[in-house]
């Protein structure tokens, strides 16, 4: 399956508990395009891993990058999971996620990587600036895709725990 979403909306959570759920392999897109220094992976090397792991029998793949891959993920997936959640939710996740992160200095994807007090929210590339400048052409475009293929839409905490509780 494919778990695709806004920047917050819960994609890895969601897609690690429904690889668990499943039994299958669970691949983050954000930790196969960053490397240590926040250096992006060059893009036949994400490719040709997202490649290994389209070969195998089943996988919960999640992420939204169409730039780096189009829609061979979507196109291979035998459903595709859009989280949809309100903005408000969106947003609050993404600065608790955020603030938890620069308070721990935890590190991302098995990589050097932290999140930084002045790069969350002093800085252009600051993930929050992102989602508020991204939010509404992502969720335009997350409709566009979900559209082209079977999938599922879900709206709130309660459809998710729906959702996972009763996946196969």
């Amino acid at each position: 399956m494919a778990v695709i979403g806004n920047t917050g909306s819960g994609k890895t959570t969601f897609a690690q508990a429904l690889a668990r759920r499943l039994g299958v392999p669970h691949v983050e897109l954000d930790a196969l395009h960053w490397q240590s220094g926040w250096v992006m992976t060059p893009t036949e090397d994400v490719q040709a891993r997202v490649a290994e792991v389209l070969a195998g029998e089943g996988w919960v793949i999640d992420g939204n990058y169409g730039a780096t891959l189009g829609t061979t993920v979507l196109e291979q997936s035998d459903r595709v999971v859009w989280l949809d959640p309100p903005f408000a939710v969106t947003f609050w996740r993404l600065l608790r996620r955020t603030a938890r992160r620069i308070h721990s200095r935890e590190s991302l994807w098995e990589t050097t990587n932290i999140e930084t007090f002045r790069g969350a929210f002093l800085s252009r590339d600051s993930i929050l600036w992102y989602l508020l400048k991204t939010y509404r052409h992502r969720r335009r475009r997350c409709a566009e895709l979900a559209d082209a293929y079977a999938h599922v839409r879900l709206r709130s905490k309660r459809e998710v725990e729906r959702f996972l509780e009763t996946a196969e």
